[in-house]
């Protein structure tokens, strides 16, 4: 009975949770932030893992950016409704995640670029697996208060739901999951692997062409002259992390990168980076399994072989894989999170990660794209005692 009850009040709390209102955290940065949603279709190339030979390829195109208006301006949507009703969570993930509409992000939608600065450096991001981007709005809003374009991608059949402003749905495609390729051994993992990897890398290099266009020419004058595409940098969570490793590796107009506790693969494995390049990791500190340290031996080589006044590899102590993304601020429940402590699966606090996280992220491009002073000395804060150097 008293298991019963115990039951009962849980699953009454995380309903309640669930309906009940939270904001993402503050960005850190002085600029407020703008948000912009594009359609983009590459008239030029096929999709390779669209299901019809031939179709081209469609991104929806996330971009956050300094803002002119006011910190007190009225908030966009954190995930437009149309968005949200088409992926609806369902069932146990319903009680474990929250409300979209019940979020609330600190982005403003279609605002002016802020006139401080004539450009802003760009970085392009990509989430996790096949998650979508507005998952890491979070990363996103604080590196764009610091002074960045921000720009995020989903893209049809690779991304779990992809709804364009038209309102068609596409869906991913169980072949085209990352994370089933890296569940298969030898040549054939290496196969599908570099298949999806080569169109993700492709997907990246479309948009930075994009906004090559953009900011040569924009219709509504908001990114025209705005965006400085000499100075790039890329990074990305999990498959997104071994993309941004990737897309570093074959295509110059990256200036820096960051591997947020993604397993590399492709080419970058054996020929490496030449460019200045991150390697932030969530706690690994307990894995002994030999898939776990081939991938830390392929980082290792990879990381040997940047330049020496360009290269980090840090972990975040205490730091859970999964909740780099917008879910280590929306997972609740005190009684789920103290039981993922209890099982050893989280070490700190969701928020506190992704607050290391941000600072980390806006650090390292603050040194290689905007050319500011840094050192171990000053990425190791004594504000963020959790980094810690693994190399």
């Amino acid at each position: 009975m008293l298991g019963v009850l115990g039951v009962g009040v849980l699953l009454g709390s995380l309903w309640l949770e669930h309906r009940t209102g939270i904001a993402l955290p503050a960005p850190t940065g002085p600029f407020a932030v703008g948000r912009a949603i594009y359609d983009w279709t590459d008239e030029a190339h096929a999709d390779m893992l669209a299901p019809v030979p031939g179709a081209k390829r469609e991104l929806l195109v996330w971009i956050w950016y300094p803002s002119a208006a006011e910190q007190s301006a009225a908030m966009d949507d954190y995930v437009p409704g149309q968005m949200r009703a088409a992926a609806p969570a369902g069932g146990l993930m319903g009680f474990l995640t929250r409300d979209l509409s019940n979020v609330h992000a600190h982005s403003i939608r279609d605002a002016d670029v802020s006139p401080r600065q004539p450009s802003y450096p760009v970085v392009i991001m990509r989430a996790g697996a096949s998650s979508e981007v507005w998952n890491y709005s979070s990363l996103a809003e604080d590196l764009a208060s610091h002074g960045y374009v921000v720009v995020g991608l989903d893209a049809p059949y690779r991304t779990r739901a992809v709804v364009f402003p038209d309102g068609r749905v596409m869906r991913r495609m169980p072949e085209n999951n990352p994370e089933l390729c890296e569940a298969l051994e030898g040549p054939e993992q290496d196969r599908c692997v570099n298949r999806v990897l080569t169109a993700w890398t492709g997907d990246m290099a479309f948009v930075l062409d994009r906004l090559e266009r953009l900011n040569a020419s924009d219709a509504s004058g908001k990114f025209a002259g705005r965006l400085d595409t000499t100075r790039v940098g890329v990074f990305g969570h999990s498959f997104g992390g071994a993309q941004a490793a990737q897309f570093c590796h074959d295509d110059s107009r990256c200036k820096a990168g960051i591997d947020v506790d993604g397993a590399p693969f492709g080419s970058v494995v054996t020929e490496g980076i030449h460019r200045p390049f991150m390697f932030l990791m969530s706690d690994h500190s307990h894995e002994s399994d030999p898939e776990a340290g081939k991938i830390l031996a392929n980082i290792q080589s990879i990381y040997d072989r940047l330049p020496a006044d360009g290269r980090l590899f840090i972990a975040i102590r205490g730091a859970n894989h999964f909740l780099f993304s917008d879910d280590g601020a929306l997972l609740k429940s005190h009684i789920v999170m103290g039981t993922l402590r209890m099982l050893g699966m989280v070490g700190i606090d969701g928020r506190r990660q992704l607050a290391v996280t941000a600072y980390c992220v806006h650090s390292f491009f603050d040194a290689y794209l905007k050319g500011a002073s840094v050192s171990r000395l000053k990425i190791s804060s004594p504000l963020y005692p959790e980094i810690q150097y693994l190399d």
